[in-house]
Order: structure tokens, then sequence, then C-alpha cells
């Protein structure tokens, strides 16, 4: 709707981030987390913001991020209102990041298996000296990183 309405204002809409992502390593939920392989967390805990009300919300205002200056002014926001982040939260927004990453780079998709990066782009994969890339990592922990790493090199 808010691209609607830019574009009936003449103005230039900000399109909305269609990127999916399917990392096999991480959980998107605290009951995922709990209760799933999943070894990163990526998500609002209700430790965190305790209103399920206020958590909707801003599930919804990352998902309706656009640009990285948008992205800092609602990390700025949180960590104002909410204060400290802890590490689900870090990772969510880390995952903002690779969206916004591999939407710069038309990137559609970004899925993992075991230690495959998959990237589609217009519909084909992305493959790197005819393979898939490889996440090296040590830590799984820091395969997050490393994925927004290879997007920047693109």
């Amino acid at each position: 709707l808010k691209q609607a309405v830019a574009q009936i204002k003449g103005q230039k809409p900000r399109w909305r981030l269609e990127v999916e992502v399917r990392l096999d390593f991480v959980a998107t939920n605290e009951a995922e987390f709990v209760h799933g392989d999943a070894v990163v967390s990526a998500f609002l805990p209700r430790s965190y913001i305790n209103d399920t009300t206020l958590r909707i919300q801003a599930y919804r205002r990352i998902a309706e991020i656009t640009t990285a200056e948008h992205l800092d002014r609602l990390i700025n926001e949180w960590r104002d209102r909410f204060g400290a982040f802890p590490e689900a939260v870090e990772n969510l927004i880390t995952l903002a990041r690779i969206k916004l990453a591999a939407a710069k780079q038309e990137i559609t998709r970004i899925e993992t298996r075991e230690d495959k990066l998959m990237l589609t782009r217009r519909g084909d994969f992305i493959l790197v000296a005819g393979k898939f890339p490889r996440l090296v990592a040590p830590e799984i922990k820091k395969r997050l990183q490393e994925i927004l790493g290879l997007l920047g090199k693109l």
C-alpha cells in the first residue's frame, strides 16, 4: 500500500525486499530454536520485547526495511527503547543486512544446506567456478557474517 501511495504522489517508491531466506542453521522463532536443530537464533525474544503487540510491530517494521539507512534508524530506535540487544536480535539485524545486500545484487533466494550457499538470481543459481560457494567459518555462529561478506563480493 505504501508503495502504491508513493507512486500516486509521483514519488519513487521504495520496493520491499523480496528475498527468501532459508538457512538451515538459523532459527527464526523461539519455539524453533528451543525444539529444533538450529544453532543460531535470529528473532525478537519475549525477554527482549515482552509485549506481544510491540513485538509484532517490531517484526513488521524490520520486514519493511528497504535501505541500510532505514535499518540503522530502526536499530537506534530499538536500542533506545528496549535496551542492549541479545544475540538473537543481533542475528536478526544481520539477517536484515543480508536481505538488503542480496536485494542490491538482485538475488531473490538465499538458502544453505550444510556448508553450501545457494543463491538464486533471475531464476538461476549463482555458481563460483561451476560450484555453489561454500561456507568455511569454523564457528557456525559466524556464518551469517560470512554470507554477508560473500554477498558484498558479488
